[in-house]
């Protein structure tokens, strides 16, 4: 049943208004005028009160009692109840009040639930405590239902948050694929590499450590770096030191110097790295010599890219044609960096590992240097080597 029809308001016998008709009237009373307007039911009460609008109930009566509602209703209450009930036109009589004025406050009255129609469409008063639970009651009901109906809602639409969360784990997943890429084998690391070098249209930029390269990695990277500095890419190449006293490596630097190519080296390690141009990295997994991690990230190449840039400023360019003076320069500067990090505490191991030598050429290094020092221990050749930088006199 709607809400409507709860709220009709019904008479004594429980007869809805409707059914009675307007000109029916009550033994020994007068019927109430046909040129009045009808007296609006509860439910346009309730509508009035719910409208879209929200339109707030009748004001209540004030304490003025000269307040027609107030007067009204007081006339009401005071009536003899052995009385035949009233109509509008009997309280106008009684109050000595216009028609008009007393029809409309009897009309707000009904609104507010203070007043009710018997069956012949007399009026009686109404407690407003009963007028509260008759007038507010179907809102309260209203809005049991559409709270009930918001959370029965909420628990549809939350239903979905679980597929939403998996689209976004699917989302993160596919833009991690698209930034970082890990290959695990190493003929796919090659692919990707002629891949890239193949697309490449401005710059490639390498740091590679360890030395003198081995001789099948030098040919398979001298065809393909040689067509691309063909094609007008600009090639820079950073090796450790160590590399220049590696005929395969010299030879390679020769072969794609002559195409333009430029090629320093660092007396430390530094991180392995290829960058095609400042968009795509490839860097190495540590532990798995095979495999290799494709970057695309933006910021993070670019990070690569800032420091590719610093490590190449303090390099020293490389040389093909045999220079003693430069030859003696380098090998002083690797004694030194071998010295600081014998008393860094590093093992000779680990400082031919840094510095791409064997074990053995590096204790060679360290007792030329000893010598040289007239030191009988490596942290003292460390300490003499600091004495001989501070007594240099500067530039």
């Amino acid at each position: 049943m709607a809400i409507p029809d709860i709220l009709r308001a019904q008479g004594d016998d429980g007869t809805p208004d409707s059914a009675v008709p307007a000109d029916t009237a009550s033994a020994g009373t007068a019927p109430e005028p046909t040129g009045a307007a009808p007296e609006p039911t509860a439910p346009a009460a309730i509508e009035e009160a719910t409208g879209a609008a929200g339109t707030a109930l009748p004001a209540p009566p004030s304490e003025d009692p000269e307040d027609p509602l107030t007067r009204v209703y007081t006339c009401l209450l005071a009536r003899d109840p052995a009385r035949p009930p009233a109509y509008s036109a009997d309280l106008a009589d009684e109050l000595e009040l216009p028609l008009s004025r007393v029809e409309s406050a009897v009309s707000a009255l009904l609104d507010m639930g203070l007043l009710r129609r018997t069956p012949e469409r007399a009026v009686l008063p109404v407690a407003p405590d009963e007028a509260v639970q008759r007038t507010l009651g179907p809102l309260e009901r209203e809005m049991r239902a559409r709270r009930q109906h918001m959370e029965r809602t909420r628990e549809q639409l939350m239903a979905f948050m679980p597929l939403y969360e998996s689209h976004l784990l699917r989302l993160t997943h596919l833009r991690q694929a698209e930034y970082v890429e890990l290959l695990t084998d190493l003929r796919a690391v090659r692919e990707a590499i002629t891949e890239l070098g193949r697309t490449c249209e401005r710059e490639v930029m390498t740091a590679q450590p360890g030395g003198g390269r081995r001789a099948e990695v030098l040919e398979e990277a001298v065809a393909r770096d040689e067509e691309l500095l063909r094609r007008g890419v600009r090639m820079r190449v950073l090796y450790q030191h160590t590399a220049r006293f590696s005929s395969g490596t010299c030879a390679y630097v020769e072969r794609v110097g002559r195409l333009g190519a430029q090629v320093r080296t660092l007396d430390d390690e530094f991180m392995r790295m290829l960058v095609f141009d400042r968009s795509t990295a490839v860097i190495p997994v540590p532990d798995d010599p095979h495999a290799a991690v494709l970057v695309r990230e933006p910021h993070v190449v670019a990070f690569m890219v800032g420091a590719y840039e610093r490590l190449w400023l303090e390099a020293l360019p490389f040389e093909t044609e045999w220079d003693r003076q430069t030859i003696m320069d380098i090998s002083d500067e690797l004694k030194q960096t071998i010295v600081r990090l014998l008393t860094e505490g590093l093992t000779d191991a680990a400082i031919a590992r840094r510095l791409g030598l064997s074990v053995r050429s590096c204790r060679r290094h360290v007792a030329d240097v000893m010598a040289a020092l007239g030191a009988e221990s490596r942290f003292q050749a460390g300490y003499l080597l600091a004495q001989q930088e501070r007594e240099q006199p500067g530039p």
